[in-house]
């Protein structure tokens, strides 16, 4: 049995009508390397109001300007408010866009050094206090994206948990990617409750758990309605849609989630 289909939503749970929902703009990554402003337009339509940003051999915003990318969302009634990036030598420039863009959050979406052990971990955790220290003096705030490998154990210690356990709540601020916590073998609601208010930004995606691919809600093994009637416990301000693989393209998948979530 799938992980998601033993997390039972609360009786009586709804959608806030106000609710805001983001995009990771991954999701679209062809359509905004082929053409920013109009992908940007086509998911405003579908009524997405927050935008978190992805690397792109175009740049941090697919060949626009820090300034131009926050424009060009607020135009269209949307908001920039995060971004993933590399935790890498160019991090001073990356912050100085981000402060240009006018987002809030600066999130690594990978581990700047590999090793399943411990002791990398540790030292991963220490890295991300000083960029989230750095981040702070620029009125930013900085997380971590996850994938599926950091639940991997190493001498029984899962090494996710090193890095909650080893870093600063108030300088990293966690993106639990539910799907792959799921994925993992792993529940996100154990997470809530361990680190209660410790996840901030979330991406909200459903996964085929025999391929460990991306799919529509609704259609794979994470219970999305189970994990939005916990959103209290585990501190989510923004919630991110994130989705790698399409049934068709990938506006028709983001429009068929966001009727979902409408209807739950």
């Amino acid at each position: 049995m799938a992980i998601g289909t033993m997390l039972l939503p609360s009786l009586g749970f709804a959608i806030k009508s106000d609710q805001k929902f983001g995009v990771q703009l991954y999701s679209f990554r062809d359509a905004m390397a082929k053409d920013a402003k109009a992908t940007l337009k086509k998911i405003a339509a579908i009524g997405i109001k927050e935008i978190e940003s992805a690397r792109s051999d175009k740049g941090l915003y697919y060949g626009l300007s820090a300034k131009d990318m926050k424009t060009a969302c607020e135009d269209l009634g949307m908001q920039l408010t995060s971004g993933h990036v590399a935790l890498d030598d160019d991090f001073q420039n990356t912050m100085e866009q981000a402060v240009a863009s006018g987002q809030k959050y600066v999130i690594c979406s990978s581990l700047p050094s590999k090793g399943q052990t411990v002791d990398n971990y540790k030292k991963v955790a220490e890295q991300f206090n000083t960029a989230g220290e750095a981040c702070k003096t620029l009125g930013l705030k900085f997380g971590y994206h996850n994938h599926e490998y950091e639940f991997e154990s190493d001498n029984g210690t899962v090494l996710y948990d090193v890095l909650m356990d080893n870093t600063d709540e108030d300088l990293v601020h966690m993106e639990l990617d539910l799907g792959w916590v799921v994925v993992a073998g792993k529940d996100p609601l154990d997470y809530f409750n361990k680190y209660p208010g410790r996840f901030p930004l979330w991406h909200l995606k459903d996964m085929n758990m025999d391929k460990k691919e991306s799919t529509e809600f609704g259609k794979g093994g994470v219970d999305i309605a189970a994990m939005m009637a916990h959103q209290k416990e585990s501190g989510v301000k923004h919630i991110y849609i994130e989705q790698e693989e399409y049934a068709s393209t990938p506006f028709e998948s983001m429009k068929e989630n966001m009727a979902f979530l409408k209807n739950i």
